[in-house]
């Protein structure tokens, strides 16, 4: 078993007591008044890099990154920096977040009037995970397409249609891009972490980046530390970059966001 197969296991199982039926109508009743495609639109910056700034305690390749780090502290930062978008990690058991911090981060940018919308990053299986989304404030989901069937990719993009909230597809392949590009999306994602062996290599994007149609937001995620990172994703097409590691261990975070979008 790969360390991806294991993680959707054990989501699997967390969420087994919890899962009940969803009915789009529900979802739509929710997000009656929330403003659509504001996470899409942020990362919509043709002169400049856009930057997705993710709040992240810990990871399975990395082990502990910033043990105890409040998730509002470090979207205030964020918030100062001005990041384009915030990526919120919901998993407890392997990167050490939570639904409490999607909802702490969203109220303390309420609180500050501020624009900035939010990713809730975990491993969606199932449109529950959509409702707990939209209820807690969030713009975008992300779906990891290796993980999960065509049919549940389906009935993920259609909870997530009716709750407004974007989707990022996230790929690392060229197979996988090929399944993404079937539902007609707004934003992908190119993850330089290959999840069987969490081996980084920002040569992916470079890869699989030039295949993605103009139409589409291009984000280079994972294994972005430097400048010098973030310069070679720019030049291969991506609009955006998703950083956590480099951020949560800077000790000048607001300077490195600033560097990136200098690019």
């Amino acid at each position: 078993m790969d360390k991806l197969e294991e993680i959707i296991r054990a989501k699997q199982k967390s969420l087994k007591h919890r899962l009940r039926p969803i009915k789009m109508r529900e979802l739509e009743i929710l997000s009656e008044s929330k403003i659509p495609s504001r996470f899409l639109n942020s990362l919509n910056s043709p002169e400049s890099l856009s930057v997705i700034a993710e709040i992240k305690r810990k990871s399975p390749s990395a082990g502990y990154i910033s043990k105890g780090a409040d998730a509002v502290e470090q979207a205030r930062i964020y918030h100062n920096a001005k990041a384009d978008a915030l990526s919120i990690l919901t998993d407890m058991d392997y990167f050490g977040g939570s639904l409490n911090d999607l909802w702490n981060v969203v109220d303390f940018l309420r609180d500050h009037q501020s624009s900035i919308p939010s990713l809730r990053k975990d491993f969606m299986l199932h449109p529950l995970q959509v409702l707990e989304a939209l209820e807690a404030g969030a713009d975008c989901i992300l779906i990891i397409v290796r993980a999960i069937s065509n049919d549940t990719i389906k009935y993920l993009r259609e909870a997530a249609y009716h709750a407004k909230l974007d989707i990022l597809y996230e790929v690392h392949n060229e197979k996988e891009l090929e399944r993404a590009l079937s539902f007609d999306p707004k934003i992908i994602g190119v993850n330089n972490r290959d999840l069987t062996r969490f081996v980084t290599d920002i040569a992916e994007s470079e890869r699989l980046i030039p295949q993605i149609p103009n139409s589409v937001i291009k984000v280079s995620e994972s294994g972005i530390f430097s400048v010098s990172d973030a310069s070679r994703a720019r030049a291969c097409g991506a609009d955006a970059i998703l950083v956590g590691e480099a951020l949560m261990r800077s000790k000048n975070p607001e300077q490195l966001l600033q560097n990136f979008h200098s690019l």
